[in-house]
Parts: structure tokens; sequence; C-alpha cells
């Protein structure tokens, strides 16, 4: 009978690394880079908190603050006395200004976008329109919330009118990037397949590109509108109206049980709108199953 060899792993690996010494090459440099990344993170991170840092002592301090303040948002003193009315009226204005914001930048985004795809300004004569249109959506989102409320409030004056701008501009940027890039990520065929038959311009960016970009542009949507109601609060820490003014009062006062109550308030809509978005993308976006036959029973 004949034996066969018998390999230890140690030379199993010796035979597959003269076999495939490139690939083994690449895998050392690969390992190399990360580690040489993870270094540099670590030394970064080093140097920030020698620079940046606090000493012990103000650890320590923070730290104690940070337990006051906990303690006094989860000990809520005289909660039948408080003025339920003026809380949930701001967090109503609050709503409505997200709501009013975040729809009309929906609104403008949505043919902004068109104009910034390069799959739809793809003439020589359009490219320029597309990278001034760009550029346009970059300025608008490069330019924080609070500081476009601090331009209405100062043009405008303070109130929800001013926070609904503010959510507007910011939107209009973000929103209109998202959707530009959701159009140039579909499909190309269909595009091509309308024009074969005689489509437009307009049938193709309708039936061609926004039909497939649809889920995404209702889910960013949805998401955007989410996220504007937790970022509207600080809106009223600059005057533009909501919940914020109430933030703002309660902190200067110490009162972090209101704080606390508020926030608990804004967790529940966030989550009432989660419940929300999820069955509009269900329906939307996943859809039914629509029966092409139905088979009829034969008549007897």
């Amino acid at each position: 009978m004949t034996m066969r060899p018998m390999f230890s792993a140690g030379n199993d690996t010796a035979v597959l690394r003269k076999q495939h010494a490139e690939l083994f090459s690449l895998q050392r440099r690969y390992l190399w880079r990360i580690g040489m990344l993870a270094l540099a993170m670590v030394v970064y991170y080093l140097w920030f908190l020698s620079t940046f840092g606090i000493t012990l002592a103000q650890w320590g301090h923070g730290v104690g603050e940070l337990g006051r303040y906990f303690l006094r948002m989860f000990v809520w003193h005289d909660f039948l006395d408080w003025p339920f009315g003026y809380y949930l009226s701001q967090v109503f204005i609050t709503i409505a200004i997200v709501f009013a914001g975040t729809l009309t930048a929906t609104f403008v985004a949505l043919p902004l976008s068109f104009l910034a795809a390069r799959n739809v300004m793809h003439e020589p004569w359009q490219r320029p329109v597309a990278l001034l249109v760009r550029r346009l959506l970059d300025v608008l989102r490069g330019i924080d919330m609070a500081i476009w409320g601090l331009i209405f409030v100062r043009a405008v004056g303070m109130g929800p009118l001013s926070g609904a701008l503010a959510i507007l501009m910011q939107d209009t940027g973000l929103l209109g990037k998202l959707y530009a890039e959701g159009h140039e990520a579909v499909e190309r065929a269909p595009s091509r397949g309308l024009g074969a038959v005689g489509a437009n311009s307009w049938q193709k960016h309708r039936f061609g590109i926004f039909t497939q970009s649809f889920p995404a542009f209702l889910a960013l949507s949805l998401y955007q509108m989410e996220s504007n109601v937790r970022s509207a609060a600080v809106l009223g820490f600059v005057g533009a109206g909501g919940v914020g003014l109430v933030y703002a009062e309660n902190m200067r006062l110490w009162n972090w049980d209101v704080v606390m109550f508020i926030t608990l308030i804004l967790v529940v809509v966030v989550m009432a709108m989660d419940v929300l978005s999820a069955r509009l993308r269900q329906r939307y976006i996943t859809g039914k199953p629509v029966p092409l036959f139905e088979s009829q029973p034969s008549p007897r």
C-alpha cells in the first residue's frame, strides 16, 4: 500500500505562499496600510486629547454636574401644576414648522435635482447649467440651519416663519443633491427604450428616470422630515419659534425636569412619524402584488 505524504498546516501555508506569491504580497500590503491607518488614528487622538483635553479634576467636576442634571431631569416637582397647554402648543408649532419647511423644500428640490443630474443634463450646452445648480445646492446646504434661522430672524422677524424658511433653505440644498444622485443611479435602459418609441425628453425623465428614483425620493423625504423634528428644536434658541424657546427658558431657569418632559414628547412624536413613514414606504415602495390573471369558475 502506498502511503500519501502528510503535510502539516505550516507546510501547506508555505506551499500556498509559493504558488500565490503575488496574492500574498497584496495581502501584506493591505494589512500594512490598515495598520498604518490605525496607528495614525491613535496618534491623532493622543494629540487631540493632549492639546484640547481637560484635566482629571475637570473630568471629576463634569461627572458630578452631569449627575446633578440627570437627578433634576428624573425628579419632577409640582408636575400637575405645569402649563401643559403651553408646552404642547409649542410642540405643535414645531411640527407645523417642520411640515411647512420640509414639504416646500421637497417641491423646490425636485425640479432642481433634475437640473443637477448629469444623466439628465448631458448635452454640452446643459453641463454648465448642471454645474451652476450643483454649486447652488452646495451653498444652500453648506450653511447650517441655525445660521439660516438667525438670518431670517433679522430679515422677517422672530416667529415660526423664520424657522420654516431656515428649514426650506437647508433642506433644498440637501434634498436636491440626494435626489440628483438618485436620478444618476437609475438604469438607463428604460429611457433609451422610451426614446426608441418616440418619447420626448420630458416623458423620458418622467417615466424612465423618476419612476425608478421615486422610492429613494420618498424615503429621503420622510427621513428628512423625521430628522427635522429633532433639529427644529434648535431654531427656538435663535428666536425662530417652536419648542426650542421652551428649552431655552427652562435651561436658563434650571428646570431640567421640564426639559426632560419636552424631550420625551419629541421622542414620542419622532416614533409616531417613524411608524407613519414606515407605512407610507410599504404602501408606495414595496407595494402590493397585483394579480394578472384570476381563474373564473367554469359554469356547469
